[in-house]
């Protein structure tokens, strides 16, 4: 089709969605490819959407020779820790086979650029403050340990086949679009600030802290919120570097700045406006006192910088967002119940006996 097509896997998601209308403001046409598990396809308003799994390799041959991409932008994964700790078959399976079935396909189809959906995971414990490219990779979990398996395999395929990558390590995706059309697609959602949203909403009774004993000011862990139009923009900027033949690059995207759990309790609070509660927990195995990023190397690298990562920025658009569809939610359930009533009559009758 056209030499800006770009292959989004998991184009339906939270973030890949974002990405989406980033790249179709830039000029680039979106293709969605999503199996829609986790996705929404509400989300998929930039571009084609293309359904179909990772592991499918017969469906993304089809996607790739239709819409002839010149690169791909890779989101498609499993993320819940927890469940990958439960269940970490369904995680090697989608997430690193999966990969495997794209990345064969990308060298058939002579697609020579990824840009590749990381995560902080892949570090384990921090073993300093700030978190830079190379501090030590030891994974703690299963979603971490596929996660760098896919990366591995990523410069695998780099060093024998040519393939150049940008491979971007996220700490705290959050927020929502700050025009209104996108937010959280997931379902079931384990991340603070969503959690917040919803038990601002009344959806949840109250929102759990894991931990009041960390060695941090207020004794809550610290972590790095990003807001997930920065991301976007990110993304973008890494895709025009391989785009211009540019060299592979691993890059961190985070603010270099932390919050405490309960400073972002707080804020929530006053921005919302409600009380939410708070159930005070021990602390989760595996989980470190600080979490922050080192993200100078993406800004010497890309020139990129997070603009509307400030934490209130963050909760105000994700406010707004979940306001926005306990709306929806309330308009479909009412238009739901009105289509199940007892249908009026075709006619009336006027007649008086």
């Amino acid at each position: 089709m056209t030499e800006k097509s770009i292959l989004v896997t998991g184009g339906a998601g939270y973030i890949g969605a974002h990405v989406c209308k980033a790249l179709a403001r830039e000029g680039f046409i979106p293709v969605a490819y999503d199996n829609l598990v986790t996705g929404s396809p509400r989300a998929v308003k930039w571009g084609p959407f293309e359904q179909g799994d990772i592991r499918n390799r017969d469906r993304l041959r089809e996607v790739i020779k239709q819409h002839q991409p010149h690169a791909i932008m890779h989101f498609a994964a499993l993320i819940q820790v927890g469940e990958s700790v439960v269940d970490p078959a369904q995680y090697y399976e989608n997430n690193v086979y999966g990969s495997f079935c794209l990345l064969e396909e990308a060298k058939a189809q002579r697609i020579s650029a990824m840009v590749f959906s990381s995560t902080a995971a892949v570090y384990g414990m921090p073993q300093q403050a700030l978190l830079a490219e190379d501090h030590p990779l030891q994974p703690i979990n299963p979603y971490g340990h596929t996660k760098l398996a896919m990366e591995n395999m990523i410069r695998d395929y780099a060093s024998a086949y040519g393939l150049r990558y940008a491979i971007l390590r996220y700490f705290n995706a959050a927020g929502a679009d700050l025009e209104g059309q996108l937010g959280s697609a997931y379902a079931v959602d384990t991340h603070l600030i969503p959690l917040l949203m919803q038990t601002a909403s009344g959806l949840r009774n109250d929102i759990k802290i894991f931990g009041t004993d960390y060695d941090t000011p207020d004794g809550t862990a610290i972590r790095d919120f990003i807001h997930v139009s920065d991301l976007a923009e990110a993304h973008i900027s890494a895709l025009k570097h391989l785009l211009s033949e540019k060299e592979s690059i691993t890059l961190n995207l985070g603010t270099s700045k932390g919050h405490s759990v309960k400073e972002t309790l707080e804020l929530a609070r006053h921005v919302t406006q409600c009380p939410i509660p708070a159930d005070i927990c021990p602390r989760r195995a595996g989980d470190p006192s600080i979490l922050v990023a080192d993200a100078k190397k993406a800004e010497t690298i890309l020139g990129w910088k997070p603009v509307c990562s400030s934490l209130n920025t963050i909760i105000e658009s994700a406010w707004k967002w979940r306001q926005r569809q306990n709306v929806l939610g309330r308009t479909e359930a009412l238009i739901q119940h009105l289509t199940e009533e007892e249908p009026f009559p075709a006619t009336i009758s006027t007649r008086r006996s």
